[in-house]
Order: C-alpha cells, then structure tokens, then sequence
C-alpha cells in the first residue's frame, strides 16, 4: 500500500511563530499609539493607555525599545532563522514573471503560477519593506529620543511618518491575504497561527516547495 498522505504541513516551527505573535503585537500596538499621537490626541488617554495605566507616548517610547529587543533576539538567538529568511527573500529564480503576471488570476481562482522557494515573489518584495520600513522606524524613533528639538528632530519625524504611512499599507495587505479576504489565499493564516499546520492542498496552491519538503514535520 502507498503511504497516506501527510494531515498537514508546516512552514514556521513554534519558535518561529511565537515570535511573529510577539513582533506583530508591538508593532501593532506602535501603530495605535503612534496613529493616535499623530492625530493630535496626546492629551487625551486611548484605550490602550487607559489599560496600562500609562501615557500614550510612554506606551509607544516603551513598546518601540521592545521591538528592538525582539529584532537583537532574532538576529542573536535565531539567527539561523534570520539567516534563512534573508536568503529566501533575495532569491531571484526563473519563473518569478510569470508568477507576478498570473497574480492577479490566482488570487481570485486559486490557480497561482508555479514558483520556487519558500516565499513566492510577492511575499518577496513585501519582505523587503517590511525590513526596510521597520529599520526605518527604528532608527528615527531611536533619533526621535535622542534629539528633543532642531532641524534633525524635524526630519527625524518627518522620516519616521513616511516609514509608517509605508508600514499601514504593507500591514494592511498583509492581513487582507492572510485572512483569505482574496479566494486564493484562503487557509494562508493557518501557516502561522494555531499551531501552524497548513492544509497539505494549501500549501500545494501557495507554497508548492513547502508542500514537498516539509511535510507533516512538528514545531520543536
């Protein structure tokens, strides 16, 4: 008899996972905090500061130092990680046209241009700004600390708002296809989030390299 085939696969083991939790709840919570600043509200509490019991500014100065601490943890203890993640996201192969041109195609039908690596080109470029716009935020808001007042204060800020107008749209489209909103990506969440086992049919439809070679393997 053939072997059956694998109930799911996954793509990030839990520390891996864990650590995207981790990371997209403090830049969320910079995004609220820091939209609510911008806004003009500095004097008046948002929920999340009421629910810490802390001005908004301390919230955001406070969660911006835990995601530094997080991106030295990523890049110290998982660096073997890091080290992946940047080889796969400036892979460039043979195929990748194709791929962008049937997008529009496959996010309605499901029918997505085969493609190679762990990441498909689209993934790709959106790494590459989520990378570039966090670095950004981190050094300007690290600038913004350090600098109270003058010219550079001014294009510190001015840096650190474009940064972010960048990270709302790259956030925005991200949760757009991880929630399946589009029909090709339905069941993308489930790569990363409860227990991070993909259906063996999704994974086929989306990451078809992931479906070969890492079938049916458990988070350590």
């Amino acid at each position: 008899m053939s072997a059956s085939p694998p109930a799911a696969v996954e793509r990030y083991n839990r520390r891996a996972r864990w650590f995207h939790e981790a990371f997209a709840l403090v830049t969320l919570v910079l995004l609220a905090t820091g939209w609510w600043l911008r806004t003009g509200h500095e004097g008046d509490p948002s929920l999340l500061a009421r629910f810490a019991d802390r001005p908004d500014t301390e919230l955001h100065r406070q969660a911006g130092w835990i995601q530094i601490g997080l991106v030295a943890v990523g890049l110290t203890l998982g660096i073997r990680g890091a080290y992946r993640f940047a080889r796969e996201t400036v892979r460039v192969n043979r195929g990748d046209g194709r791929w962008f041109r049937r997008w529009p195609i496959g996010a309605v039908t499901g029918r997505f241009a085969p493609h190679r690596g762990h990441f498909d080109p689209g993934q790709r470029i959106a790494n590459v700004g989520f990378v570039a716009s966090l670095g950004t935020l981190i050094v300007t808001g690290i600038g913004l600390t350090m600098v109270k007042t003058g010219p550079r204060f001014v294009w510190f800020l001015r840096v650190h708002r474009v940064a972010t107008y960048v990270l709302i749209v790259l956030v925005a489209g991200h949760v757009l296809l991880a929630l399946g909103l589009l029909p090709g990506y339905r069941g993308a969440w489930r790569s990363m989030h409860l227990g991070g086992r993909t259906p063996p049919a999704t994974a086929r439809r989306l990451w078809p390299e992931s479906a070969l070679n890492r079938s049916g393997r458990r988070g350590r």
